[in-house]
């Protein structure tokens, strides 16, 4: 049995780990085409991938149910696929807001169909770890593509950086092989009926508040993903391949954090296990705030080590939430509450874009730590308020 769960689990990993990749090299992107254009547009470049997803969130849970979540996320590869290939030969830039679409759109099918897949194949304790590995492997993308990208760029062969894009594509190729041969659960997935009055379901307070959480979680996540390599490039002077090695070894730890936390989850509570991380990054922020304020130049290289390490801490959350709406939410709406976190994640993810582009075109980036400390404040009320609040009419409230 734990054979089969792995043949399942595996590609589902890899899947993830594809779509980190391709999210999260906006942090590379930003990085090259900075000089040539401004803050501002870099920061609306982003809305070319984030729009399409959430749009597509909402019309494909009906085609999802219908094809069945493994063809959707065969489809989704197979457009990546095609996308990774055709990047590097177009040497326009009008291409790659074409290219982020496609990206957004396919990520959308990916998830709603990845996250479903679980919830069909993994139960309780089992579907926290599962989400947590997968979620993991999310995290060692971003590694991998800001390592891959950042040791291209300092080679000689820099000015050829777009061809990188086709290891992504030799990653779909091998993801598509695994799924193939993948048998997965999803009879249940297939049956789907329109009941009157069903969108008050996702308006329980319980899960409302989850998608207000998702959406600074996200946000808190772009800002570090997507921005913390300009801060230290602009405020660290680092240059442009250090400075992807932060966005490198901040996603190491996040792998790390997710990884463990895959394991820890089966023994501790979900509502501890985010207090105590959320407190460690209050503390690490705060701390580098004060270092960047009044000790800049004493502890410029002890900021370079102490920011990345916050995600090994901020990277358990997403999936510790995901995992507790998820074990108490009825398969048949397992589709379309993804599509919601789907578009609650891609507005948050082009809100936190345009804050973080604004700070960066204000030259505030030196408060940059605060900045991002703002919204986990938020995060942080709302968890005791999640914690305490019945998805149903229980009389007594979850503990």
């Amino acid at each position: 049995m734990n054979v089969n769960k792995n043949r399942i689990k595996l590609p589902l990993m890899f899947s993830f780990l594809i779509f980190s990749m391709l999210l999260n090299s906006m942090g590379v992107i930003i990085l090259q085409l900075s000089e040539k254009i401004s803050y501002k547009g870099l920061g609306v470049l982003e809305s070319f991938k984030d729009i399409p997803m959430a749009i597509m969130s909402i019309f494909c849970v009906n085609l999802i149910a219908k094809t069945g979540n493994k063809n959707a996320l065969v489809f989704s590869l197979l457009f990546i696929l095609l996308s990774c290939i055709a990047l590097p030969l177009v040497d326009t830039f009008w291409f790659f807001k074409i290219w982020l679409s496609i990206v957004g759109v396919s990520f959308a099918l990916a998830k709603i169909s990845v996250f479903s897949i679980i919830k069909n194949n993994f139960q309780d304790e089992q579907l926290s770890s599962a989400i947590s590995s997968v979620d993991a492997s999310f995290m060692f993308g971003i590694f991998f593509v800001n390592i891959g990208f950042g040791t291209l760029l300092t080679s000689s062969y820099a000015e050829y950086w777009k061809f990188g894009f086709w290891v992504i594509a030799l990653f779909s190729i091998i993801t598509l092989l695994m799924l193939r041969s993948a048998r997965i659960d999803e009879e249940r997935t297939l049956k789907t009926e329109k009941k009157s009055g069903e969108w008050k379901y996702y308006l329980k307070p319980k899960i409302v508040y989850f998608f207000i959480i998702v959406f600074f979680m996200v946000s808190v996540e772009q800002s570090f993903n997507s921005w913390l390599p300009s801060f230290f490039r602009n405020n660290l002077k680092i240059n442009s391949y250090f400075a992807l090695q932060s966005s490198a070894f901040l996603a190491l730890f996040s792998f790390f954090g997710r990884l463990i936390t895959s394991r820890l989850i089966l023994r501790f509570h979900w509502f501890k296990f985010v207090l105590v991380c959320l407190c460690v990054v209050f503390l690490i922020l705060g701390v580098c705030q004060i270092l960047i304020s009044n000790f800049y130049n004493d502890f410029k290289f002890l900021l370079i080590f102490i920011i990345p390490l916050v995600g090994f801490f901020l990277a358990p959350l997403f999936p510790l939430y995901n995992s507790e709406i998820l074990n108490k939410v009825p398969k048949e709406k397992t589709h379309f509450l993804v599509s919601i976190v789907v578009i609650c994640s891609s507005l948050g993810s082009s809100v936190g874009s345009l804050y973080m582009a604004v700070i960066f075109h204000k030259n505030l980036s030196n408060f940059y730590p605060l900045f991002i400390l703002l919204p986990l404040l938020i995060i942080f009320g709302l968890t005791f308020i999640l914690n305490k609040t019945p998805i149903t009419n229980d009389r007594k409230p979850q503990e």
